[in-house]
């Protein structure tokens, strides 16, 4: 049976993309199941194309016990993934600050990863920071022309701040940024001159989220601080220059799920997905749903619920300034 998928749009020129975050597996207990749950029902209503998980996959830590929240780290991601996994969707992850805090590397997890059915996941160039920075095509409908007509990123934003001056959280590094510059570059050549569509996705929020928020028109809820990096490394403005990402996923802050556009670039948190995590009251747990068209250089983005509900329409923020 084959189980490397090649992603491709639909006849109807459309390609669906469901973004689950911080899922936050464990040990397949009552509050997996609920996740489980979330997830199977987001998969059987929207029936995706493709499954990007943006970190916090699992949730290797150690409790205030001192015990492993994820006794088999490598069993807890197959079975955060298996609802993909058994609907044979094509699926990839990025990982987030939780999934490789004890107990287990970013390597041997994504070691696993790709040896799953149906995973597009790569582990990355080695000799520049993270474990996952890859870029994933997407094949145009025309079989006949059989050329990429859109470019999905894969980036890995690290887990804490290594720098003795800085605090918080990491941020994606200068030769990540580098990388990114080089593979857009490269792929603009090979599309003679053309510049395909992209999306980029990653866990930890850019410092442009709350510039965003506090500047430009949003739509959504901000429960929580936006927990970016405190450094701005510069992505966001190799992205404007490079002109191909339309949007950048993220997760992270899971009771917030706002997005907006930011100098033409729409910022989009996912709506975390799993129990074994913090929530809010009355923010049911769910998905982001993204869906391009070929040739066009936008998109649309909704939320699918746990219970099964749509939100099309998110309230408006205005600009604090």
């Amino acid at each position: 049976m084959e189980t490397k998928k090649t992603l491709r749009f639909r006849p109807d020129g459309t390609f669906k993309i469901v973004q689950f975050t911080d899922v936050h597996w464990q040990e397949s207990d009552e509050a997996d199941a609920k996740t489980k749950q979330v997830m199977e029902q987001v998969l059987d209503v929207e029936k995706p194309d493709f499954v990007m998980f943006t970190g916090d996959v699992i949730f290797s830590c150690m409790d205030s016990d001192g015990n492993a929240t994820c006794s088999d780290p490598l069993r807890s991601l197959r079975e955060a993934v298996a609802s993909v996994v058994e609907r044979h969707i094509p699926w990839s992850l990025v990982f987030g600050n939780h999934d490789s805090e004890f107990n287990i590397t970013r390597q041997a997890l994504m070691e696993e990863a790709m040896r799953l059915p149906y995973s597009l996941c790569e582990a990355g160039p080695t000799d520049i920071a993270g474990v996952g920075n890859y870029v994933m095509p997407v094949w145009s409908k025309n079989k006949d022309k059989d050329e990429e007509a859109a470019l999905l990123y894969g980036i890995d934003s690290g887990e804490y701040s290594d720098h003795p001056l800085v605090g918080g959280y990491a941020w994606i590094k200068q030769n990540q940024i580098q990388w990114y510059i080089e593979q857009s570059q490269a792929w603009q050549a090979k599309c003679n001159g053309a510049t395909l569509p992209a999306l980029a996705f990653f866990h930890i929020p850019l410092p442009e989220y709350q510039m965003m928020w506090q500047r430009a028109t949003c739509y959504g809820q901000k429960q929580e601080d936006i927990c970016a990096p405190y450094v701005q490394s510069g992505l966001f403005t190799a992205m404007l220059e490079q002109g191909d990402v339309m949007a950048t996923f993220c997760g992270h802050d899971h009771i917030n799920d706002f997005y907006g556009k930011y100098y033409g670039i729409g910022l989009y948190y996912g709506r975390a997905t799993g129990h074994n995590t913090y929530g809010r009251d009355g923010m049911l747990r769910g998905a982001r749903v993204i869906s391009l068209t070929e040739g066009e250089r936008q998109i649309q983005s909704w939320l699918r619920l746990g219970d099964g509900s749509l939100i099309t329409e998110q309230p408006q923020h205005l600009p604090e300034q």
